[in-house]
């Protein structure tokens, strides 16, 4: 009986190690008695595969069976409580092990204050240190020590323990730098691998080097990170895997692709954070083909490869190549995360397609993410920009715990469907839930201002913004100022306030508030001003850009000047400068179709063939949220629609 049982553990170990963790757990629940060693295997199974939520519901069900627990089932429960974060389940198992009289086991006393110092509790691992005594304390008991201080950026108390070690080991030299480079701190980085060499004590390893060299990525300081690598090379570790990656990784964030393919070709035996730090390399500099290419070769995807792919599409206005990607990795049996979900959103709102976005949101229902902020944040930016602004607000409401993000997407979705009461009145709730406005929000509550035509509530916001919050202005925050005057008709004031910013902004700000101003003597007539206007712009953008022709021109037909309205109009084709065709689409069975606005009338007669079966509710807001959605849509070539008809994609069918 006792050799079979000794067997049959020994039998589940070796199931776990080699991956087959369901097919022990099967054979583990089979048998029919189990001591605590057979326990303990189970549960440190779980542990050292990540499982830490089996292993602690393994750990209830043994509490439950009365099975009694030792110092072996405390450590691995402990690890599992460290590994989620768990600060109320860890304090019940230190509890128990007061209980059961294990507190004097090194490694639990070590596995105790390891677990508060990931659930950032530095005071309570410290405690525990204290209980310790000096004469049973080892290495890894100040390391575990030194991890609670360094992971809840309590620097100046890390600094006076690593002092206090009695031997400075290779571990501490490397939590205290992973520590800083976590919090960006480049130079503190750089300054402890200086004194770690000065000491003579250890010597760098590729730890020590993997985390210079992210922090290095995270800072994009392209300096310190070739010194660094430069570093690694002359000592010897630019061949391990996790430096490697590490330096693949900064110089693709870099976009040095370059570089970092000399150093991906370069790499004999290429892991999963490799071919991943190439794919993202190529999206961020805007290289979705060469991006594909990689993801393609790779032998294995993981969920960030495809959540890269699927963001990287969508950031670049390809999110019909995003949403056929989406169904392509939910059929291959890969589950999505909150990033994934948080990007095919992305793409949904951005081409507005409503019946895909609801199919992703049953996804998200189907796969429990419902509960994750940025999902939910997803989810009301998706339907807001779809146009239906009731499953919006839904979606806003059922996030739980809402960050400054949920606010504004609820904020803009009310201000981009015209309903500036319920908006207003969204900020109000923001601030009375102890949320601070940022740039963002002011934004949208000028474009509410601005659609409204509430002109004080615009000049409060907009004074507000700096003298009560502190905040400077920017581009978007002059422009809406500026169509909110004009628009109602203020267009001295309007004019003197693009003037005040203009001086010191950039090309950009000042064609967006001069292009405002242009448009709001378009609507009231002002050729004067609009001449002035045209003429500023002209002097002080790009020549090559349409908009500024196109306003004057409109300008000079609306006030019957149609000879100027001609000159304007030849010299935007002297200049060489083409009109970017107006466009809508509409959604029809699972078929989004763009229609292009231009002046031949037949190319306007396709509506009629559409049948009554047509849901374009969405296009209500799609029309408000153009300028967003106009800089990417469907990944079609603008400058080929002069002549054409329509164009369409299919949706992709549904994968629930």
């Amino acid at each position: 009986m006792r050799s079979n049982l000794h067997q049959l553990t020994t039998k589940i170990v070796s199931l776990s190690k080699s991956g087959f963790i369901t097919t022990a757990r099967k054979l583990f629940d089979e048998m029919p008695h189990k001591d605590s060693i057979t326990w303990n295997a189970m549960l440190s199974s779980y542990s050292q595969l990540g499982l830490h939520t089996d292993a602690l519901s393994l750990f209830h069900l043994m509490r439950y069976t009365n099975t009694k627990p030792d110092h072996f089932t405390f450590t691995s429960t402990l690890n599992a409580c460290s590994g989620l974060g768990s600060f109320r389940n860890g304090t019940k198992v230190h509890g128990l092990i007061i209980a059961f009289g294990y507190q004097c086991y090194l490694p639990v006393n070590n596995s105790i204050i390891d677990m508060y110092g990931k659930c950032l509790d530095p005071y309570s691992a410290r405690k525990a240190f204290e209980e310790m005594g000096e004469s049973i304390r080892n290495e890894v008991t100040w390391c575990s020590l030194l991890y609670a201080y360094a992971n809840s950026g309590q620097f100046n108390i890390a600094f006076e323990t690593f002092y206090e070690m009695p031997k400075r080991v290779l571990v501490a030299w490397n939590i205290m730098i992973t520590g800083f480079a976590q919090n960006g701190e480049v130079e503190m980085c750089i300054q402890l691998l200086k004194e770690m060499r000065e000491s003579l004590c250890c010597f760098p390893d590729e730890w020590t080097f993997s985390s210079l060299m992210n922090v290095c990525t995270e800072s994009s300081d392209y300096a310190y990170g070739c010194t660094v690598h430069g570093f690694i090379i002359k000592i010897g570790w630019s061949s391990a895997m996790e430096v490697k990656n590490s330096i693949l990784s900064f110089y693709a964030k870099l976009c040095c692709m370059d570089v970092a393919i000399k150093e991906f070709e370069s790499v004999g035996l290429l892991s999963q954070v490799s071919w991943n730090a190439m794919i993202d390399g190529y999206i961020k500099m805007g290289n979705t083909i060469d991006a594909f290419n990689v993801f393609q070769r790779a032998p294995m995807k993981n969920v960030i490869s495809w959540t890269s792919m699927i963001a990287g599409y969508a950031r670049n206005g390809e999110g019909e190549q995003a949403l056929n990607l989406f169904v392509q990795m939910v059929r291959s049996c890969i589950c999505p995360d909150e990033f994934t979900f948080g990007a095919i959103l992305h793409a949904c709102s951005s081409l507005a397609v409503l019946g895909f976005g609801k199919m992703v949101h049953g996804c998200v229902i189907r796969y429990g993410f419902q509960a994750y902020v940025y999902v939910g944040n997803g989810l009301v930016n998706m339907y807001a920009k779809c146009g239906d602004i009731k499953r919006s607000s839904y979606a806003f409401n059922e996030i739980l715990e809402k960050d400054l993000v949920s606010w504004n997407a609820m904020l803009f979705g009310f201000g981009m469907h015209g309903l500036s009461t319920q908006a207003l009145q969204i900020y109000d709730e923001m601030v009375a839930h102890g949320m601070k406005p940022d740039k963002v929000s002011f934004i949208g509550l000028l474009m509410t201002c601005s659609h409204a035509g509430l002109i004080n509530k615009g000049r409060l916001f907009f004074d507000m913004m700096s003298s009560l919050y502190g905040l400077t202005y920017e581009i978007d925050h002059v422009a809406c100022m500026v169509d909110m005057l004009g628009r109602a008709g203020y267009l001295v004031e309007a004019k003197e306030l693009s003037s005040k910013y203009s001086k010191k902004d950039t090309v950009e700000a000042k064609s967006s508030s001069y292009e405002a101003l242009l448009g709001a003597c378009s609507i009231h007539g002002d050729v004067r001003m609009g001449v002035s206007v045209r003429d500023d712009l002209q002097h002080s953008v790009d020549s090559q850009k349409d908009m500024g022709y196109v306003l004057l021109s409109n300008l000079y037909c609306a006030s019957g000047q149609w000879k100027e309205a001609e000159i304007v109009r030849k010299a935007m084709v002297d200049q060489g400068v083409k009109k970017m065709p107006g466009y809508s689409w509409i959604e029809v069975k699972n078929k989004v179709t763009v229609f292009v606005a231009a002046s031949l009338p037949e190319e306007i007669v396709v509506s009629k063939d559409l049948k009554p079966d047509v849901d374009s509710r969405h296009l209500n807001g799609s029309c408000l949220s153009a300028p967003v959605i106009m800089k990417s849509v469907m990944g079609f070539d603008r400058n080929s629609w002069s002549t054409s008809t329509s164009k369409s994609f299919e949706i992709p069918e549904s994968v629930l």
